[in-house]
């Protein structure tokens, strides 16, 4: 437990690391927006937005209290076109080490052995919002892969192709990697604590840079923490109620 932590206090749950994380993504962005089904990078905007004096906006997809669009996804995507959404999330059932995604299925298209949801509007959003922040709990090589089966949204382009958009960051339940845009390549930026790098190394399938002393992911602090269990866990139950019940630590 991190130093700063009481000592009565109990330790944070793997959510609630990963909610303090992506609010450190987040830090000097005027706009977020939330898609469908992220409880965990919804709860790391608002809280950004709750230490923060109230910026960044945050929109939450689904919410009524966080939600700022009447119409969906069109308005959303408008927003992004416009240049006003700082940051975004995107997953996938695949992601490779030059950040492409696959949301369409695994082996020879059109052919799949597996089918998944579909790009739906990934592509789009990753080539305009500045600040993409790929998220994904699992961590094992059928997730991060050499190279994705199918790309739903390319991490990179060719020089001379408009592209403000982009990966930014790739958080895990194992580390947190850097992309690096020049280098097409995912830079470890720490590991979370529990874990170390061989863990990490065993379970990607792609390669990527590190320092030659790898950090550990931060902790929050007690008053972050209990941010996180009061006021974010409120926003978030919003939307997610059976998220909150389960991970946050009953009790507290």
């Amino acid at each position: 437990m991190n130093a700063t932590l009481c000592s009565e206090a109990v330790a944070p749950t793997r959510q609630e690391l990963l909610i303090f994380t992506i609010a450190g993504l987040l830090a000097g962005c005027r706009h977020v927006a939330v898609g469908a089904a992220s409880p965990i990078p919804g709860a790391g905007a608002l809280l950004e937005r709750a230490r923060s004096n109230g910026t960044p906006r945050v929109s939450v997809l689904g919410s009524t209290r966080n939600n700022f669009f009447t119409n969906g996804g069109v308005e959303l995507f408008d927003c992004a076109a416009q240049g006003r959404i700082d940051a975004f999330f995107l997953g996938g059932g695949q992601i490779d080490g030059s950040g492409n995604v696959n949301l369409v299925g695994t082996g020879s298209y059109p052919s799949t052995e597996v089918r998944w949801p579909g790009s739906f509007g990934s592509a789009y959003l990753y080539f305009l919002v500045p600040r993409v922040i790929l998220f994904r709990e699992e961590h094992t090589r059928r997730v991060l892969v050499e190279r994705v089966d199918f790309i739903s949204a390319p991490g990179t382009s060719e020089k001379g192709i408009y592209r403000p958009g982009g990966p930014h960051a790739l958080l895990t339940n194992l580390a947190l990697f850097d992309y690096d845009r020049e280098r097409r390549r995912f830079r470890l930026r720490s590991v979370h604590p529990g874990h170390g790098i061989e863990e990490v190394l065993d379970n990607t399938g792609f390669a990527f840079d590190r320092p030659d002393t790898v950090p550990q992911t931060p902790l929050p602090d007690h008053e972050t923490l209990a941010l996180i269990r009061g006021r974010v866990r409120d926003e978030i139950g919003e939307v997610y109620p059976r998220f909150v019940e389960t991970a946050f630590p009953s009790g507290v």
